[in-house]
């Protein structure tokens, strides 16, 4: 079958690899932080604003649909 390898069969622990936070960091400077470090449930409660979303709609809403 010969020498198929794809990249994730590569060996990792050449002279040349790169280290993990070397390899995360230049995959984070190509595309960016997709995930974020916490997600909702991990994080308190935002307090509520005064201005909502939906109150903001209806004001919009013109006379004659209302």
């Amino acid at each position: 079958m010969g020498d198929e390898r794809t990249p994730d069969d590569t060996p990792d622990d050449g002279p040349g690899a790169e280290p993990d936070w070397a390899r995360r960091k230049r995959l984070a400077d190509v595309f960016g932080d997709v995930l974020p470090e916490t997600t909702g449930d991990d994080r308190a409660p935002r307090e509520p604003t005064g201005d909502r979303d939906d109150e903001w709609l209806q004001r919009q809403v013109p006379p004659h649909h209302g």
